[in-house]
């Protein structure tokens, strides 16, 4: 997210001033008065709306203080080239919500490595330990990075911005490729022979996560997590796991939650001891009580849905899903609660639709749908001429946005939710 958050800097910079130009230019009487008015105008009134529809969320903080088990926060990148660290703002920014004043010295990590992918180079997971000694919050954050599993496939186009090719493009066009050559390929790559290892990299991530507390993980150093047995079940039990999702890794934590399912429902055929994985029927059955939530980021599902096949249970939720239901005991887990943010000014991101969820999705995933409308992408107003949003900044602002922050850390729709989310977001209950 560094690269990205240096690129967006730079270019949505260029590409504002050059917008703000090209609207002054057509009016010749607009000096340079007008213009500091205007910027001035869009700097000081925020008028960027934030609406809500759905269920009621509490966010992280009601788990923090837990008599029994911790908060755990999985987070997965989207497209472009990633390094460890790269959530470094967004978590400082989360922490400040949260109250979190303390932190464990340094971080783990863990280099990646599956039973089920044996060989190939998974990528990183970066584990950081929160907490505030005062009130006895707790928080641990994983981030994972699985930039290195595509990066290598990525240098096929490396030529295109060499000294060769990139002298011969005006100094935007350049930037802007170098850009398009980074993040494009990603979605390209991972619906090819690629995809495997990328969810076998969220397989290992939850698996860490479910194992264990972060005194209990290796600090450095390539390990395999060998599956959920007995030894997790108190951990499986009580703890609460959480997702926060960016663009294509929104598909990736499906997929990988789907691919889950699978490997549960087919347990015996996993258990094979070439294989070095272990699920137990116990750890299945605590992890059929958890509840998930998902936060994702520039939402991308149903685009990242086209062309694709379907997963191999869908129209099924009441039979699963429903204590009733025949298939109940067959579930995933209790309930994966989608919180959907999307800047109507991102021309990447999409809200849910109704009946998405049922056609769509892995029936033994119990789905719900929140949809966020939100814009994290400042709009210029040139005095009712025209208007424009920095679609570099709606597609990856959210995370340092504030009101996304305050949203995860505590919700909506409850009276302890941020006062930030009271004034600034409206919030509409949905009930079937």
């Amino acid at each position: 997210m560094k690269k990205i958050s240096s690129f967006k800097v730079k270019a949505g910079w260029l590409l504002s001033s050059v917008a703000i130009s090209v609207l002054l230019s057509g009016c010749a009487g607009i000096g340079k008065g007008v213009a500091e008015a205007l910027l001035e105008k869009t700097e000081n009134e925020d008028t960027r709306q934030c609406q809500v529809w759905g269920k009621s969320f509490t966010g992280l903080e009601p788990g923090l203080i837990k008599k029994q088990g911790k908060t755990k926060v999985l987070f997965v990148h989207g497209v472009g080239d990633h390094v460890p660290g790269y959530t470094t703002q967004f978590l400082e920014k989360l922490a400040k919500e949260l109250n979190l004043n303390m932190r464990t010295e340094g971080q783990k990590n863990i280099e990646l490595s599956a039973p089920l992918v044996l060989g190939k180079n998974l990528g990183n997971l970066r584990v950081t330990h929160l907490f505030n000694e005062e009130n006895g919050k707790d928080l641990t954050f994983y981030e994972l990075t699985w930039s290195e599993i595509t990066r290598k496939e990525k240098e096929l186009l490396g030529f295109d911005t060499s000294g060769e090719y990139d002298f011969r493009r005006a100094r935007i066009n350049a930037m802007l490729k170098k850009f398009s050559n980074d993040t494009g390929p990603d979605p390209i790559i991972y619906m090819g022979h690629s995809r495997e290892a990328i969810l076998a990299a969220f397989g290992q991530s939850f698996c860490w996560m479910a194992t264990g507390d972060y005194g209990d993980l290796p600090a450095s150093g390539t390990h395999v997590c060998n599956g959920l047995n007995d030894s997790n079940i108190k951990y499986i039990a009580n703890d609460d796991y959480v997702m926060i999702s960016h663009s294509l890794g929104s598909r990736i934590t499906i997929d990988g939650m789907q691919r889950i399912a699978h490997i549960m429902a087919n347990v015996n055929q996993y258990a094979d001891p070439s294989k070095k994985l272990e699920i137990t029927e116990k750890s299945i059955q605590a992890l059929q009580n958890k509840r998930v939530p998902i936060y994702m980021l520039s939402n991308q599902l149903p685009m990242l849905q086209l062309g694709r096949e379907l997963p191999e249970v869908v129209g099924q939720e009441a039979s699963y899903c429903q204590p009733s239901g025949a298939n109940y005991n067959h579930r995933m887990v209790k309930q994966t609660e989608i919180i959907a943010f999307s800047d109507p000014n991102d021309l990447l991101s999409y809200g849910i639709p109704p009946g998405f969820t049922d056609k769509y999705l892995d029936s033994r995933l119990c789905t719900t749908v929140t949809n966020i409308n939100i814009n994290v992408a400042k709009i210029m107003d040139a005095f009712g001429l025209t208007d424009l949003a920095n679609p570099m900044e709606a597609h990856i602002g959210y995370d340092t946005d504030d009101r996304v922050v305050a949203l995860i850390a505590k919700g909506i729709g409850h009276p302890a939710a941020a006062q930030l989310v009271k004034d600034r977001c409206e919030f509409t209950k949905e009930v079937k």
